[in-house]
């Protein structure tokens, strides 16, 4: 079920609705009478397939306020206002979609959207750390452009990322919330070394996975801070997310970040060199300028430097990442031996494997012996199982 509250951003809710019938979701759309005044039933009804729901009043018989949330296996609201917010805290129930709320015993997600002032209100922070308490996920809102010239904390998500969160959620098939309250780093994507103004060494790494992972530990109710390095896809709804560009962008950023956390999940392809030097202007081919080798040195191995922090700098558990093209398993215990993190997620890469591609599968490699291996499956999935073993080793 997609509920729709009053706000301006309830025109971004049709392209939430349009990501979830386009992989297979049936939604029933339940907007309150003020998101009619931003987009009209018709709209919805055409999208979702199914007639629109308004008011408590239209089929009686059916006892519409209890049918929908005793059928829905998710009930998502985009946006959520603080209005909207403030009366599901309380327990209101004047109108479909709050009556709706009281009833549904599924997993309840609130996409917040409004202005800064009204977002950093000690009434809202009441309210939704009171939806938190009752197992909802509220996912923190953007930073970004708000309606008129204002900007700030309070902007809706990516809607793409907001339907990806949904479809993680129902993919596990549930929303325990066994991250509550644990600070999360994760990071993602690949790093770039610059050659000059131009050129740069980089990777294959689209950021998908450690996308996943955050996007996973949002929904299981963590504080997620995202270290993203050059992502190729949306940043994840409900994260903190801090860029970075080159390895030494990342370990600056990772490091900070990683202080005193809970769990530090190093997804990121992190370049093993960069050129020795960087040329000021662009090199070109038949000038006196033109290379004939580039000279590489190491960057820092942040995994490693991270890893062998001590408490309270070092987070409780460390995973790392390792991406092998061949004696993969051999490599991935080594690698685990050599950087000293808890866990190590092994999995080859390759032509469709890995990098670029919406599925994975990998071993899960633990510094007290444990191993799981993970069949082909989403990376979604993948996040999931990933969560679940550290989940399983948090204090």
């Amino acid at each position: 079920m997609l509920g729709v509250a009053g706000g301006i951003a309830a025109y971004k809710a049709v392209e939430v609705l349009r990501q979830l019938t386009e992989t297979g979701q049936d939604v029933t759309v339940v907007p309150t009478a003020s998101a009619l005044r931003f987009v009209g039933a018709p709209t919805f009804a055409a999208l979702s397939g199914h007639p629109v729901h308004t008011d408590v009043w239209d089929d009686v018989h059916e006892v519409p306020h209890v049918r929908l949330g005793q059928q829905a296996d998710l009930v998502l609201v985009v946006p959520a206002t603080a209005d909207l917010l403030a009366r599901a805290a309380h327990g209101r129930a004047d109108d479909l979609l709050t009556g709706t709320l009281l009833t549904a015993r599924c997993p309840v997600i609130y996409a917040p959207a409004m202005h800064t002032e009204m977002w950093l209100h000690p009434a809202t922070v009441a309210n939704v750390a009171t939806l938190r308490s009752y197992g909802a996920i509220v996912i923190d809102p953007a930073d970004g452009r708000l309606t008129g010239a204002d900007s700030g904390p309070g902007r809706l998500p990516d809607p793409v990322e907001i339907a990806a969160l949904a479809r993680s959620v129902l993919a596990r098939g549930g929303a325990v919330q066994d991250l509550q309250g644990r600070r999360v780093v994760v990071t993602a994507g690949g790093t770039r070394e610059d050659i000059d103004p131009v050129r740069f060494l980089g990777n294959r790494s689209s950021g998908l996975q450690g996308v996943a992972l955050a996007r996973a530990a949002v929904a299981r109710g963590a504080e997620v801070t995202l270290v993203a390095a050059n992502l190729a896809v949306p940043e994840p709804a409900g994260a903190k997310v801090i860029g970075a560009r080159s390895a030494a962008d990342l370990r600056s950023a990772t490091l900070d970040a990683a202080l005193g956390s809970d769990v530090l999940v190093m997804a990121a392809a992190v370049a093993d060199f960069r050129p020795a030097d960087r040329s000021a202007v662009k090199l070109k081919k038949d000038s006196a300028a033109e290379p004939s080798a580039i000279p590489l040195v190491r960057n820092p191995d942040v995994l490693a430097e991270a890893s062998a922090l001590s408490a309270p700098q070092r987070a409780a558990i460390v995973v790392g990442f390792a991406a092998e093209t061949d004696d993969v398993l051999a490599n991935g215990r080594a690698k685990l031996a050599r950087k000293n993190c808890d866990l190590l997620v092994v999995n080859q890469v390759g032509d469709g494997l890995g990098f670029e591609v919406d599925h994975n599968a990998a071993t899960i490699l633990g510094r007290d012996g444990f191993e799981l291996i993970v069949e082909p499956t989403s990376k979604d999935l993948l996040a999931h199982r990933i969560w679940d073993v550290v989940a399983a080793r948090l204090p």
